[in-house]
């Protein structure tokens, strides 16, 4: 199984990125999906997550209104539209495969990790 995301860089704050997770080895349209990243000195958290029909979306509060997550099971592959970045969204961004179809809010409950694209947001 391989999970690799794209997309992250340097932007402005307010400025918008779309990351991308481009899934193989596995029957994607089984998993449910989700975002997660990793901020510099502090614990990976819970960004976002899809059920494997691409719908009920659930989000982190802090994101929530600024983040979208999509899929395309055609294409074996998710997505992470952010849009309004702040500096505090700076953090490596690491997509993941649930171990069922619906969605999944912990760590735990993926079972397949991708290695991560960085965004740095600046002020």
């Amino acid at each position: 199984v391989q999970l690799v995301e794209s997309g992250g860089g340097l932007v402005q704050a307010g400025g918008s990125l779309r990351l991308s997770c481009a899934a193989s080895g596995l029957t994607f349209s089984n998993k449910a999906m989700g975002w997660f990243r990793q901020a510099p000195g502090k614990e990976r958290e819970f960004v976002a997550t899809i059920d494997s029909r691409g719908a009920r979306p659930l989000y982190v509060s802090s994101v929530k209104g600024g983040f979208s997550i999509s899929r395309d099971n055609a294409k074996n592959t998710v997505y992470l539209q952010m849009n309004s970045l702040k500096p505090e969204d700076t953090a490596v961004y690491y997509c993941a495969a649930a171990v069922g179809r619906y969605y999944y809010q912990r760590a735990y409950e993926y079972e397949y990790w991708g290695q991560g694209t960085e965004v740095t947001v600046s002020s």
